[in-house]
């Protein structure tokens, strides 16, 4: 499991939650990935994978530097091959 700081704001984390995402949930799919890539819409980079409760979410995150991410949003989506 890499290691990342994380810079939460109360905007960012508020945002988030407004998708039913907690913090604790996106760093856990940030450190523990199905798979990584970046955000069709954003072009930041992302991870796919599944919170300590078993939901599917995208995580989207700036780069700060080598162990600094910014979370960007949050939210659940399909699991790969299935629709949503």
């Amino acid at each position: 499991m890499p290691y990342y700081e994380f810079q939460w704001t109360d905007d960012i984390e508020d945002h988030i939650e407004e998708h039913g995402i907690s913090p604790e949930d996106f760093m856990h799919v940030v450190r523990n990935p199905a798979t990584t890539g970046y955000s069709r819409s954003s072009g930041y980079p992302a991870a796919w994978g599944y919170t300590p409760d078993g939901r599917f979410i995208i995580a989207v995150y700036d780069v700060l530097d080598e162990l600094t991410l910014l979370p960007v949003t949050a939210y659940e989506v399909a699991e790969p091959g299935e629709e949503r």
